[in-house]
């Protein structure tokens, strides 16, 4: 299939070094809240890159759930290939495509599991289907059908019947501790604004801008 056909000039905005947050969580949460305030669907959603201990790759999609100066955290099953991929090698990277702004972010960092107080704390907040599916499925090992997951489903529902849903001991959170930040701006003819923030210290960031 040939495709070239697909262009599109991204004229929306400019990203000037003088414009930019010295601090990155700012600049970041600038940007996330004008992708709120544009009501793009599921802001949050992020592409999660990890490598097994053989550097073999593998992405998908994740929720951001909150973020602050300490970090950006997600929850998943513990047991799951990304938190295996995790466990052997902690370098991640995310990634925030903002198409309709034609903005993107791009985050790397090291991963590291949260306490587990801190998990049951964003577990309580969970809608109770979400809560009920999180003791059902075991993520990414191989099943029948989805007959057999629904199965599982209303056993565990009547299983927790009237009462409160405990945490998983196979569920929590990682929090990814920022070790860079790239904001991408699209600009006219290719030529886009590309700004990296390096962090030299805890609370101290380089930042240049980088040919598109």
């Amino acid at each position: 299939m040939d495709i070239h056909h697909l262009r599109e000039d991204y004229t929306q905005a400019e990203l000037r070094q003088k414009d930019l947050q010295k601090d990155p969580f700012k600049q970041f949460e600038r940007w996330f809240q004008q992708a709120c305030n544009a009501e793009l669907q599921e802001p949050n959603a992020m592409v999660l890159a990890t490598a097994s201990a053989q550097g073999e790759p593998l992405l998908r999609t994740v929720l951001l759930k909150y973020f602050d100066s300490d970090g950006f955290v997600f929850f998943t099953n513990y047991e799951s290939r990304k938190a295996h991929d995790i466990s052997e090698n902690p370098h991640v990277s995310l990634l925030f495509l903002w198409l309709p702004l034609q903005r993107q972010v791009q985050i790397t960092g090291i991963a590291a599991k949260i306490p587990a107080a801190e998990s049951l704390r964003y577990f309580a907040t969970r809608p109770r289907g979400s809560q009920l599916g999180a003791w059902c499925s075991s993520q990414s090992s191989v099943i029948s059908s989805r007959q057999m997951l629904m199965m599982e489903f209303e056993k565990i529902k009547e299983k927790f019947l009237n009462h409160e849903i405990p945490l998983p001991p196979s569920w929590g959170g990682f929090r990814v501790v920022p070790k860079s930040f790239e904001f991408w701006q699209g600009r006219s003819n290719r030529l886009h604004d590309r700004f990296l923030y390096v962090r030299q210290d805890k609370d101290c960031w380089d930042v240049q801008r980088l040919a598109p």
